[in-house]
């Protein structure tokens, strides 16, 4: 379990004091015990009599089980235990059927029954007095397999033989508005490809599973949703939900869903079949196998634009890469779907999105799916109109831009504010970086390094422009809550929230939003287990809305106690006294007690909640008011290409981002530059490659990452704040934006130093070499 985030530390005497409350940037409790790789996460979990669990995965893409053989595993001295899909619950018409499971569609099998669909699906797993003695017990299984035709290709799953019971179609979702009969002067058409993103976590998925007397089980995972995790996991194994607990863990790194729930669930059941605690650590290569990726996509435009560059009619085709397995492969669609078009006014649109199933690894929830990647492609549109028409590519977005009271193509009114040209006006207003041929000592800047192969004077810079959105929360009807519990006693308070902080600060957020309501300087972030009240996923911004919201209006009702009797004392109202630098004070100035003081020998607490307003389904036409607001992002990339090598250096990228009201600023920043990198990442290196479904690059040396060489520097032009009224405190989320549109600005750019069309990501070498 990991430390708790208690409150900030003491300042040392003479030292100014650390910031306080909203607005202010504190130093992040856990800072300094991450840097110092003393916090402990789930791989540095022991528990007394501990067995070790290790999975054997399919080594095909697609096949038939004919049958396991798990005898010489049993045999192996040191093994407690072999399970497969026979050992886990029977499905409703009495046959094994691995317990299949899903946030949204149950589909998934935890260990396969009768077919695995994509390589590196569990089959079996095994607990063992050492964990060597557990990876050699799995490679003792012996399965016999009839292959099957793998369909890899996500254009011919239409015509395939359905790969599971529930058919290869995920979900299919047509959007029209205005004239089709609607022809623009100018009409430009693109094929644009994004390959497949991986997570890629910095820590590999790891857990503890111990048996309780009840006959239940406690699970210690870095899960970031702690109670669908619970509730999901006791389905599988036929338990009731109180029988399992979940105690979240030290998070590594988490930009999607932390772990696949196969893992959690078969580490349970070795743990209920032994009566023994058992730990599992994935190796890399298992990690890559684990948890979903991010969708390949193949996105068809034709964009019709006047002569002034207005924009006519978008027409799009937008295919899915769902995977083996549906996961949340509707919502990224439905976010695909509604973001077509991007942060634009457009009067006539017409799409047709799908997502579709393959023998494929599974897609899920990433950093702005769905809307990653249409960015890139009606981004990559508006590049090849404003070549068309001779126009600056700032001008062209600026002609188009959406603002607050315009309408999506969805037909839902942007209630929320839209400062969509304010933030190109933002980063276009920035200096440009220099250039490196200015300074003799900055060769090393230069593709490929000092020395290197390339010819300098084959260098090019590119300057590129991009702006997105993305909707925050949960959309299409989906029920967002949160319940948050702050008590008081003494001169500290207490926050009791199962909100993971999954690295998005959500436990800095808590203690800043009681320090500014109760004036206590104090606050301790409780662990985060499943016993406590529900706060949902840590996805979409949605702690930063839903969970701060609870914790604001707990600590709200706790100021009431707090001041009530006060104000009795003398004669006034609640609304007649503040809390502020710790002191309690009266309007008329006549009343100043320290906070510490009223809240002598006092224990007080209350519980709250916090949900947004509903949504709704988009329906068979894609119309409907399915997200509670959008926040909007603008970059400018600057990139210098070896244009014989095809090297590309990404060398300095401007952000200007739409907050709403910046709650931590320090935070913030250190979000967009996550963001950013991560979005270099898919730009230039990240692709988790297949070859007949089977992942060839499953390692941190195959699958490259962007390193601190690899990641530009990142200015932030600006933190619009503009408040958005419905959302909590007026913020926006900060973290999946820049990652949305950093892509998209990284081709602009190289496409503006190549002359090259650069349709799919990542770029390759190929794609930027110029004659």
């Amino acid at each position: 379990m990991p430390p708790a985030d208690n409150a900030r530390p003491e300042s040392g005497e003479g030292e100014p004091p650390e910031p306080f409350g909203l607005g202010s940037s504190p130093l992040r409790t856990d800072a300094l015990p991450k840097a110092l790789g003393i916090y402990p996460y789930a791989s540095d979990l022991w528990a007394e009599g501990l067995l070790w669990g290790a999975v054997l995965r399919a080594p095909h893409p697609h096949a038939r089980i004919v049958s396991v053989d798990t005898s010489a595993a049993l045999a192996l001295p040191g093994v407690r235990a072999v399970v497969t899909a026979e050992d886990l619950p029977a499905g409703p018409d009495g046959g094994r059927d691995g317990a299949p499971h899903g946030p949204v569609v149950a589909d998934r099998p935890i260990l396969a029954a009768g077919v695995v669909r994509h390589h590196g699906e569990p089959v079996a797993a095994v607990a063992a007095e050492h964990p060597d003695t557990a990876r050699l017990a799995a490679a003792l299984i012996v399965v016999e397999y009839e292959l099957l035709e793998p369909v890899t290709d996500p254009e011919q799953s239409f015509t395939a033989p359905p790969l599971h019971p529930d058919g290869n179609l995920f979900r299919h979702l047509p959007l029209r508005t205005g004239d089709p009969e609607a022809v623009g002067e100018v009409v430009v058409e693109g094929l644009y490809q994004v390959g497949r993103q991986d997570p890629a976590p910095l820590g590999a998925e790891a857990g503890l599973a111990v048996p309780r007397p009840d006959g239940g089980v406690e699970l210690h995972l870095s899960s970031t949703d702690p109670h669908g995790d619970r509730d999901r996991t006791a389905a599988c194994l036929g338990l009731e939900p109180d029988r399992v607990r979940l105690v979240v863990t030290g998070v590594p790194g988490a930009t999607a869903d932390r772990e696949d729930l196969s893992f959690q669930v078969t580490l349970a059941l070795l743990a209920l079949r032994t009566g023994r605690p058992v730990k599992m650590t994935l190796t890399r290569e298992e990690s890559f196998h684990t948890h979903t990726t991010r969708h390949p996509a193949l996105l068809r435009y034709r964009h019709h634009a006047d002569a002034e560059g207005r924009l006519v009619k978008v027409e799009a085709q937008i295919l899915l890469d769902g995977g083996a397995y549906a996961d949340v492969s509707a919502e990224a669609l439905a976010a695909a779907t509604a973001f077509s078009v991007g942060p634009y006014v457009c009067p006539n649109v017409f799409v047709d999105a799908w997502a579709v199933r393959t023998n494929n690894p599974p897609a899920g929830r990433m950093r702005g799916e769905g809307a990653l990647q249409t960015c890139f492609a009606y981004e990559s549109q508006l590049d090849q109109l404003a070549v068309r028409l001779g126009l600056d590519p700032v001008e062209i977005r600026r002609r188009n831009a959406l603002s607050t009271g315009d309408s999506m193509p969805t037909g839902q009114a942007v209630t929320c504010p839209a400062p969509v040209t304010a933030l190109l006006d933002a980063v276009a207003s920035e200096p440009l970086p220099a250039l490196p041929v200015d300074d003799p000592d900055a060769d090393w800047l230069l593709p490929g390094g000092p020395g290197g192969a390339g010819d300098p004077a084959s260098v090019r810079r590119g300057i590129g422009y991009a702006v997105g959105m993305v909707h925050m929360l949960g959309a299409e009807g989906e029920d967002e809550v949160s319940t948050a519990t702050v008590r008081v006693s003494g001169d500290h308070a207490t926050v009791i929230c199962a909100a993971v902080d999954s690295g998005q600060g959500f436990a800095t957020l808590a203690r800043q939003i009681v320090q500014s309501v109760l004036g206590v300087s104090e606050v301790y972030i409780a662990p985060v287990d499943s016993d406590q009240s529900i706060a949902g996923p840590s996805a979409r911004g949605r702690h930063t809305w839903v969970s701060g919201g609870a914790v604001e209006r707990a600590a709200l009702m706790v100021r009431h106690q707090l001041l009530q009797p006060i104000a009795a004392n003398f004669g006034m109202s609640v609304e007649l006294l503040s809390i502020a630098d710790g002191k309690i004070t009266s309007y008329d100035g006549v009343l100043g007690m320290p906070v510490g003081e009223a809240l002598e020998g006092k224990e007080l607490w209350a519980t709250a909640q916090c949900r947004p307003h509903p949504t709704e389904p988009l329906d068979e036409a894609g119309q409907g008011d399915a997200f509670v607001s959008i926040a909007f992002c603008a970059m400018r990339a600057v990139v210098d290409v070896d244009i014989e090598l095809g090297a590309v250096r990404v060398v300095d990228v401007t952000v200007a981002q739409d907050v709403g009201r910046a709650l931590n600023p320090r935070q913030i920043e250190d979000r967009i530059e996550a963001g950013v990198a991560q979005g270099v990442g898919l730009a230039l290196l990240e692709d988790l490659r297949t070859e007949g479904g089977m992942l060839v690059n499953p390692s941190l040396t195959g699958y490259r990452l962007p390193t601190a060489l690899d990641t530009p520097e990142v200015r932030v032009a600006a933190l619009l704040e503009e408040r958005d009224v419905v959302a909590t405190f007026g913020a926006k989320a900060v973290s999946a934006a820049p990652a949305v549109v950093a892509p998209a600005a990284v081709a602009a750019a190289v496409r503006a130093a190549t002359g090259l069309p650069v349709g799919r990501l990542p770029i390759r070498a190929e794609d930027a070499v110029s004659a």
